[in-house]
């Protein structure tokens, strides 16, 4: 089991930016798929952003793309979220996973979640 941790939340205008942190401890990170998910309220949790254990590979909803990037630094045992051009509809809890995929990942695939942290975009 790998236990996550994420920080980095809270409330941003539109147009603004954020960084997301997640630092994992427990089984071996580096060699884990690493990935974004958020959820808004009534909603279905949904797929963010993946990043593959080397960081070579990367995956983006396409609402996303081109203003999130995932990243990570496995001498720190940490994934990253930086996110741009912030909109209200990125409103949502956003959660740190790990999967036993190649990069690319479901919330069926997922083995272990962060606790989430809230990020509130307002108009």
């Amino acid at each position: 089991q790998v236990q996550l941790v994420e920080s980095g939340g809270g409330l941003v205008q539109a147009g603004g930016s954020l960084r997301l942190s997640c630092v994992a401890s427990g089984r071996s990170f580096s060699t884990n798929a690493m990935g974004w998910f958020r959820q808004a309220p009534g909603k279905e949790r949904e797929f963010v952003a993946a990043i593959s254990w080397k960081g070579y590979s990367t995956d983006y909803a396409d609402s996303v793309k081109g203003r999130f990037t995932i990243s990570r630094d496995n001498a720190k045992k940490t994934v990253y979220l930086q996110m741009n051009s912030l909109k209200p509809d990125d409103t949502a809890v956003y959660y740190c996973a790990v999967a036993s995929t190649n990069y690319r990942m479901t919330r069926h695939e997922v083995d272990d979640w962060g606790q989430g942290a809230q990020v509130t975009v307002s108009s």
